[in-house]
């Protein structure tokens, strides 16, 4: 059952659906003790021709002071509507680390955000259940009714 790699991960939901806007959007922060790294999964909607957006990573200590991490910064096109980007921050220094959509110029939609802890100190994991319904975890299941 650990080989399986929802027993791996904490999966939490840290921002909820934007609609259309050129406002940054800071996502919820994520505790990284016992936690080796975290993946942020961006999911965007329409982006309107001319929109400059970005996703990056910060850092904090005390989650309220935030830094910036070096050289994290992915650029969306204005032409990647209905795309995912994905950042992955192994070992950050401070304890809390977050996702910073930027968007100017023209509107982005911003479907959510996911944060995905993995490397865990301690097995099985278990998901923020505030912001994901439940999980399931199946190992060669027979065919039947689901």
């Amino acid at each position: 059952m650990a080989d399986q790699i929802s027993n791996q991960i904490k999966t939490t939901r840290v921002s909820n659906a934007v609609a259309a806007g050129t406002s940054d959007i800071d996502s919820s922060s994520v505790d990284m003790t016992d936690f080796e790294g975290v993946r942020f999964t961006v999911a965007f909607g329409t982006i309107t021709s001319g929109a400059a957006t970005t996703i990056k990573a910060a850092q904090s200590a005390n989650d309220s002071s935030w830094n910036d991490l070096l050289a994290t910064a992915i650029t969306v096109a204005d032409d990647d509507d209905n795309q995912l980007a994905v950042l992955d921050i192994w070992r950050p220094k401070d304890r809390y680390v977050r996702c910073t959509v930027t968007r100017a110029t023209q509107n982005a939609v911003v479907d959510g955000i996911v944060a995905e802890q993995y490397g865990p100190r301690l097995l099985p994991t278990t998901d923020d259940t505030s912001t994901v319904v439940g999980r399931e975890i199946h190992s060669s299941p027979a065919e039947g009714t689901a």
